[in-house]
C-alpha cells in the first residue's frame, strides 16, 4: 500500500490521492487501511515519504562516486518519467509543496527525507 501511495501521490499529487484511491491501486482489502495506519492517511503519506527517501538513500548509498550517483539518479527519473508519460513527479515535493502548514509527523517525515537526500 506503501508503494502504490507513493505512486499515486507521484502522478496525483498529495491532496487528491486518498486511502480508497490507495486500497483500489494496491488491491489491498480495506481492513488493511485500519490495521496498518490506524493514524489514517496522514500516517500514509509519512509513510510513502519514507518510501521514497528510502529508495534515494539506497541509490546514494550504491554510488561509488559522484559522477556514478549522478548518473543513477538520472537514469532512475528518465525511467520514472517515460513510464508515466511525464506526469510523475517526486511525492516528497508533491507533500511539501501541498501541506501548507505541516502538522508535527509531516514535518518529521519531511526532515527524515531532507537528511536521506544530503548523505
Amino acid at each position: 500500500m506503501v508503494a502504490s501511495a507513493a505512486l499515486l501521490i507521484r502522478e496525483r499529487g498529495a491532496h487528491p490521492t486518498a486511502i480508497a484511491d490507495v486500497l483500489a491501486h494496491s488491491g489491498a482489502p480495506r481492513g488493511s487501511a485500519y490495521h496498518y495506519f490506524p493514524g489514517g492517511r496522514n500516517q500514509l503519506l509519512c509513510e510513502a515519504i519514507d518510501y521514497a527517501s528510502d529508495q534515494v538513500a539506497a541509490r546514494i548509498d550504491k554510488a561509488d562516486s559522484a559522477g556514478v550517483l549522478l548518473d543513477a539518479m538520472i537514469a532512475g527519473f528518465r525511467k520514472q518519467l517515460s513510464a508515466s508519460d511525464f506526469r510523475a513527479g517526486c511525492p516528497v515535493v508533491a507533500v511539501a509543496v501541498e501541506a501548507g502548514e505541516p502538522g508535527a509527523e509531516e514535518t518529521a517525515a519531511l526532515d527524515r527525507a531532507g537528511a536521506a537526500f544530503l548523505r
